[in-house]
Order: structure tokens, then C-alpha cells, then sequence
């Protein structure tokens, strides 16, 4: 085991990009240092892709680090135009404060907020709403290069599309002074980000010491790291079920379902799982993959839903998957309810959630991928009826792996 914490993450893949590598495993290995990750409550839950970063966080936070969580309910009004060709959907206020109170309590799942070394969650909107506009333009603006803002990838793919606003232009400033502000308020020396961020994460390092030599300090370090983007061993983006995003909210996405897309994944992707978001040792790890992998598989997919939703529900996802693909167990199956008996096939495809669209229920469908109580539906005009209920139920397969039972409500 290694017993540096900038070994460790380096050693289970967590790093892509770092500002200054001699002085990020100083930060990392030498005293109680305050590291920060910036969320923006774009939805009212968080995907696979925060992952990353907030697993990191936690890594800091067991060394006994300061840890901070900046909840962009001030950032997520304009939206972060990074990895986007078209502007992002604007969010009214009343929203993005549902999304703020969702989307904390989901990070505490990852983040210990309370007893000793309590993680921080803060809101850049505490002190980005009431900063003067002029004020905060004659103050951080006059330190931005526009020539330099638009050779970064997030604005000259937008400019290539044709769309990049003036609104959009105004994140970059707006991230680059909550790590002035984390800063000069607590101290706050690293931030950590996905690759996506590369640019927002430079561009406040460099307007902080800006800031720090035009007041004469000398002291004020500012750093930060990115993880890669996480990619199956296709390079294809990881995080995509046939029903959508992987959301944590188990409203968005069932723990069921969620256990089950990753024991699904590629056997080539175990070995990375297993080392990003368990803490099962390296040497423990290497032992699992030399024996049987589907056994793998099922610690890393036990293990990471254990982390999001708890020991209790990740071995209900366990017990239910075994009952369903080794018992063909009806009883712990997921249930989907329906008001009546008479609804199209590819309706309840959809509306179940079994497939991501009625385009796509209509493909599988003639493709002969749908089965209805163990018999293949070659018409997408099938409408179910009170016969295909005599068991009280209807069961639903979509291809090997997919199944849901279906009732009716009472």
C-alpha cells in the first residue's frame, strides 16, 4: 500500500492533468492543506461523472485534509459553455435552488459534513449575486485576455457552431474568482475538476496570482489537478444506460438499475472501476481479476452502489439480480405500474423506461429483441390486454439482461 496520498491517487488512475506536480504532491503529502471541487446544480442530481472528483475529495478529506464542496448556485444561472455547441438551457432561480437542496445531500454521500474534519458545502451565489456588476468587471474582468479566452476549446467550439454568447463568456470569470475568494476566505490552495475544466481551473490560478503580486503577496499558493474523462476501453464516454444518464437519485435511476450497469460493463473496464470507485487495495484487486471475473464484477458493482445508497440497498440490488438471472424470479423483479391492461407495446417500452425512446422500442421490436411473458412481439402494434396479466402480472425482457414486471395498479 502506498503510503503517499499523491501515490495513491496517482497509482489508481485519478490524475490528468496537473499545474505543478512537485508542488501538488507537496500539497498532497505535507501537512493539512483546503482542496475544493465546484458542482454547478444544472440538475437536482449528480451522474457518473462527478464521481471522479468527489471520490478524490474524500481521499484528501481521510488524510485529514480541508475539504470543500462550491455548490455554482451563482454559475449554474449562466451555464458553463465547456464541451457544448448549442448554449445551455436556462435555468430560472426557483430551479436551480431545488436542484441546490438535491443535489447536497447527495454529495454527502461522499463527503463526510459532519464530526470531526467536517467537509464544507458553500454557494458561490453567496457572494457572486451581490457583486456589483461594473465593481466586478473593473476587478476581475481588466485581468482577462479575450484573444487568450477564445483559443480555449469550450469558446472556439462554440464560435464554430455560431453561437457563442456574451453570457457564456462571463463563466470563465465568474469560476476563476471562487477560487480567489475560497482562497483569501479559507485558505483554499488545490482544486480539483474533470478534464472538461482544464481552462476554468488555469484561468483562476492565473487571475489569483495576479491578484496576489498586484497586492504585494508573496504566500498565496494556487494549484490545481484535473482526472481524466471516464471512458470504457473503446474510448467511448462511460455513464449512458439504455434509459438515459446514470443518475445517483434512485428516482432518475434505481438502484437496481444502477447495480446492474455496472456489473454489465465490459470485463476490460472492471480493473479501472475497481480501482477509481472502491477502495479495495490494488493487491486485493489484482487477486480478483486473476480469478473469476464475473465475481469481480459483482464486488466492483456491490461495492460502488454500496458507497451511493447504502449497504442495505446494494444488497437488495445483489439478491435481486440473482434472483432474476439465475431463478427467473418474478418476485424480485423491478416493478413498473400501469393504470390498465389496455396500452401499446411500445408505450409501455417507453413509459417504463425499458427503452430510451418509442423510435427505439419500435426498432427492437422488429427486430425481434422484445419478449412479453417469455414470448417474442414481432408487431409494434401489439396492444397488451387482460389475457397477458392471467398471472397478475406481465414480465417484460429486453434482450439477455433487462427485465420488469408489470402491474397493474390497484
Amino acid at each position: 500500500m502506498n503510503n503517499s496520498l499523491f501515490g495513491t491517487l496517482k497509482e489508481r488512475g485519478y490524475f490528468y492533468q496537473v499545474t505543478n506536480e512537485e508542488q501538488v504532491k507537496k500539497i498532497c503529502d505535507m501537512g493539512k492543506s483546503t482542496v475544493y471541487v465546484g458542482i454547478d446544480p444544472t440538475a437536482n442530481s449528480l451522474h457518473i461523472g462527478h464521481f471522479f472528483a468527489l471520490m478524490m475529495l474524500r481521499y484528501f478529506q481521510d488524510a485529514g485534509h480541508k475539504v470543500i464542496v462550491l455548490i455554482g448556485g451563482a454559475t449554474a444561472m449562466v451555464g458553463d459553455p465547456s464541451g457544448k455547441s448549442d448554449l445551455r438551457k436556462m435555468l430560472d432561480k426557483q430551479t436551480v435552488e431545488n436542484n441546490i437542496n438535491e443535489v447536497k445531500e447527495i454529495i454527502k454521500k461522499f463527503i463526510k459534513t459532519d464530526g470531526e474534519n467536517a467537509g464544507v458545502i458553500v454557494n458561490n451565489a453567496d457572494w457572486l449575486l451581490g457583486y456589483d456588476y461594473v465593481d466586478f468587471m473593473r476587478d476581475i474582468g481588466i485581468h482577462f485576455n479575450v484573444a487568450q479566452m477564445l483559443a480555449c476549446d469550450a469558446y472556439a467550439s462554440r464560435i464554430k457552431s455560431g453561437g457563442l454568447t456574451f453570457l457564456e463568456m462571463g463563466y470563465m470569470l465568474m469560476q476563476a474568482y471562487d477560487f480567489v475568494y475560497l482562497n483569501k476566505t479559507f485558505g483554499c490552495v488545490l482544486e480539483i475538476g474533470g478534464s472538461d475544466q482544464w481552462a476554468n481551473i488555469i484561468a483562476g490560478i492565473d487571475l489569483g496570482r495576479k491578484l496576489a503580486f498586484q497586492n504585494g503577496d508573496k504566500k498565496s499558493v494556487f494549484e490545481g489537478l484535473t482526472c481524466p474523462l471516464l471512458t470504457n476501453s473503446e474510448g467511448k464516454k462511460m455513464g449512458k444506460t439504455e434509459s438515459g444518464t446514470l443518475w445517483v437519485a434512485r428516482d432518475k435511476t434505481s438502484v437496481y438499475d444502477f447495480y446492474q450497469y455496472f456489473y454489465n460493463v465490459d470485463d476490460k473496464d472492471t480493473e479501472k472501476l475497481l480501482k477509481l470507485f472502491t477502495r479495495i487495495p490494488l493487491a486485493e484487486i489484482k487477486n480478483l481479476l486473476a480469478g473469476d471475473i464475473r465475481q469481480a464484477k459483482k464486488v466492483m458493482a456491490f461495492e460502488i452502489t454500496k458507497l451511493v445508497h447504502g449497504e442495505a440497498e446494494a444488497i437488495n440490488a445483489r439478491e435481486m439480480a440473482t434472483n432474476i438471472f439465475l431463478n427467473n424470479n418474478a418476485e424480485s423483479m423491478e416493478i413498473f405500474e400501469i393504470e390498465n391492461t389496455n396500452i401499446g407495446l411500445i408505450d409501455l417500452l417507453n413509459n417504463s423506461q425499458i427503452t430510451s425512446s418509442k423510435s427505439e422500442a419500435r426498432r427492437l421490436i422488429e427486430q425481434g429483441g422484445i419478449l412479453l411473458n417469455n414470448e417474442k412481439v414481432l408487431d409494434p402494434q401489439r396492444i397488451l390486454t387482460v389475457k397477458d396479466f392471467a398471472k397478475g402480472f406481465a414480465i417484460i425482457k429486453k434482450g439477455k439482461k433487462t427485465f420488469k414486471k408489470i402491474m397493474v395498479e390497484k
